[in-house]
């Protein structure tokens, strides 16, 4: 029986793991998920913390729950992909190539025109904020855990300075895209030196004020890493 840690609101921690097991495939989408009792039963919970989680899991688009059909996992097409929770659930368990490549072409639509509008209309501060974040990444080499820490902070960092409101409001979606990909790609480039040019050729053109250059400079970035990723699907015969 798989008892929650109860150091954690019983039905927000089921939600949790409920969810990433529909997500990584544990249960099979063309049949039911186990009944409440059985829930109950795996997971060590009350009937309460059960509804709980699938009133949570139904408002992602990842569940429905009707009588007499029993709790049902949704299409796909249903699942609210930018939901935090389901980005990361899906990150985490071991995120194919092909999503991988997904996450990178959504990031070249979105990040390449947030780094044109920082260029145009970012405050001083957060201009500041960006160059910080670069020179943190400097500091942590040989320190991989706060080098990515510090790779996702001048991504997010250009998403606020761009001070496009619906661009802020993806910084969860870019958090978890890179939280992975940056994983995957920078150990094939294996360059940090590299690595910490391509993003200052961004904050310099940023902190110069010139849209196109850094619309440029971070479409760059990015494309390198969508080719990587490219690279091993057309080797694994995937492409």
């Amino acid at each position: 029986m798989a008892v929650l840690e109860r150091n954690f609101n019983l039905s927000q921690r089921m939600t949790q793991e409920l969810g990433k097991a529909i997500v990584c495939g544990v249960y099979p989408r063309d049949e039911s998920l186990p009944s409440e009792a059985e829930l109950c039963e795996h997971f060590g919970v009350s009937r309460t913390a059960v509804r709980e989680a699938v009133k949570m899991l139904s408002a992602k688009g990842l569940i429905s729950s009707r009588p007499r059909q029993g709790i049902r996992i949704q299409p796909e097409q249903e699942w609210n992909i930018f939901d935090s929770d389901l980005l990361r659930w899906s990150l985490e368990g071991n995120p194919s190539l092909r999503v991988l490549r997904e996450f990178l072409q959504l990031r070249i639509a979105i990040e390449p025109e947030a780094a044109s509008l920082a260029a145009r209309y970012a405050s001083d501060e957060r201009i500041q904020a960006i160059g910080d974040s670069l020179e943190r990444m400097k500091q942590s080499e040989n320190k991989p855990e706060e080098a990515l820490k510090n790779d996702i902070a001048f991504h997010v960092s250009i998403l606020f300075a761009s001070q496009n409101r619906f661009y802020i409001r993806l910084r969860d979606f870019i958090q978890a895209a890179l939280n992975v990909s940056i994983r995957h790609t920078n150990v094939i480039k294996a360059n940090h030196e590299a690595v910490i040019e391509d993003h200052a050729k961004v904050y310099n053109a940023i902190k110069s004020r010139n849209p196109e250059r850094a619309r440029t400079a971070m479409l760059l970035l990015i494309d390198e890493a969508l080719t990587f990723i490219e690279q091993e699907l057309e080797a694994a015969g995937e492409l």
